[in-house]
């Protein structure tokens, strides 16, 4: 079986769709999806399907470490068009408030 090339309209779509995916995660402390929070860093789809999320974490120390990187995943791999998901979590720009989106901002009261 021949592996299905994704042109970059299809892999546009799919990105979109991914980011969709990803705004129904949440940290369990904070009551705004991940995305809004500022914690993806980037979404890649090849041309074959495959997605890599860059996303931190607001610390090292964050109690869903373990659980947020593979709820992300599952959800990315659930997406049309995705043949499989990578998240790296990296720590290189540190997140801070600063990279929340206005409307993260505005649901926290910190506008």
């Amino acid at each position: 079986m021949t592996e299905r090339i994704l042109n970059s309209i299809e892999r546009r779509i799919v990105e979109a769709e991914v980011i969709e995916a990803i705004q129904t995660c949440f940290d369990p402390e904070i009551p705004v999806n991940i995305y809004e929070l500022g914690l993806i860093y980037g979404v890649e789809v090849g041309e074959k399907g495959m997605v890599v999320v860059r996303m931190s974490l607001t610390s090292p120390n964050c109690p869903a470490a373990q659980s947020l990187p593979a709820e992300v995943a599952t959800k990315v791999r659930a997406v049309k068009g995705v043949s499989d998901a990578r998240v790296d979590v990296v720590w290189d720009p540190p997140w801070t408030p600063a990279l929340m989106s206005e409307a993260a901002k505005l649901e926290l009261g910190m506008m």
